[in-house]
């Protein structure tokens, strides 16, 4: 069975509800896979949502294990920064430490559902990650919200999402699947001509409540859960792999990402309206 790691801060409801569906998949045999296990930075007590989280994981009886960021850096007495000055010497104490608590599972592919945490160099070595972007390959960079304001900015004509692999610099690992989608046409064209001649700055005073923003964030969040459950299932089949860093296809040749657009359309294809 195609084992999975689940690396997840818990913190929201977002977390928990890709952690029911992705074990929904498997429990109906749509994913030929298993969690191995879940590793979280949160422990009992530290907020109500990871402890939300931490329950479920029980509930589904799934190997966890906990270990909180949070203590490991307030027993450190100078955080100082790495000569890279990506991240604080700690943090790299801290993976070696996940590692070695994880030292018994030998997971195929590691998945990152909201866990807020640069991984280090060490740790991406170890294990294959991958984790979801709110950007088509070669997109803007950034949280979603960033994203979509950069694509309005640029006036695109299109967006995606896509799952990349998990590398030190954050969002630029390479692309292992994803899906695009047009952001012109219906329903898109009548909030572009709203925002029409008008500055940035004005644009921008409405925030996430600007009509065409909103409108953006619903298509891409529509696609979101199901690329994660297909990008899984195409890797439990074997139809993309990751080969020393490089992702490849079932034939082990080189691709940049595996495309499964035509498939995610075709699931969200009349669950949205406007």
């Amino acid at each position: 069975m195609y084992q999975l790691g689940w690396f997840s801060t818990g913190r929201d409801k977002a977390a928990r509800d890709l952690l029911k569906v992705v074990n929904s998949s498997i429990k109906l045999g749509e994913l030929g896979a298993e969690i191995a296990f879940v590793f979280t930075n949160h422990e009992p007590g530290e907020s109500k949502e990871s402890d939300l989280f931490l329950k479920l994981v029980e509930n589904y009886r799934i190997s966890l294990i906990c270990f909180s960021y949070q203590r490991f850096k307030a027993g450190k007495v100078t955080p100082s920064t790495s000569q890279e000055g990506a991240l604080p010497l700690w943090r790299f104490d801290y993976d070696r430490e996940v590692m070695n608590r994880l030292q018994d599972f030998h997971p195929d592919l590691c998945v990152l559902a909201g866990y807020m945490l640069i991984v280090g160099q060490e740790m991406c070595q170890r294990y294959n990650m991958i984790n979801l972007h709110p950007a088509a390959p070669g997109g803007p960079k950034g949280t979603w919200q960033e994203v979509i304001w950069q694509l309005i900015d640029s006036k695109a004509q299109e967006t995606g999402v896509m799952m990349h692999l998990v590398t030190p610099e954050l969002d630029k690992g390479p692309p292992v699947a994803y899906c695009t989608f047009p952001i012109r046409g219906k329903p898109f064209d009548k909030y572009w001509a709203e925002i029409e001649g008008h500055s940035r700055e004005e644009i921008k005073k409405q925030g996430e409540n600007n009509p065409l923003f909103k409108l953006i964030r619903k298509h891409g969040l529509a696609r979101e859960f199901p690329l994660i459950v297909s990008t899984l299932k195409a890797f439990s089949q074997g139809k993309v792999k990751i080969r020393a860093g490089k992702v490849v296809d079932a034939e082990g040749k080189p691709i940049k990402g595996y495309n499964l657009t035509d498939e995610i359309n075709g699931k969200v294809k009349g669950g949205l309206r406007g």
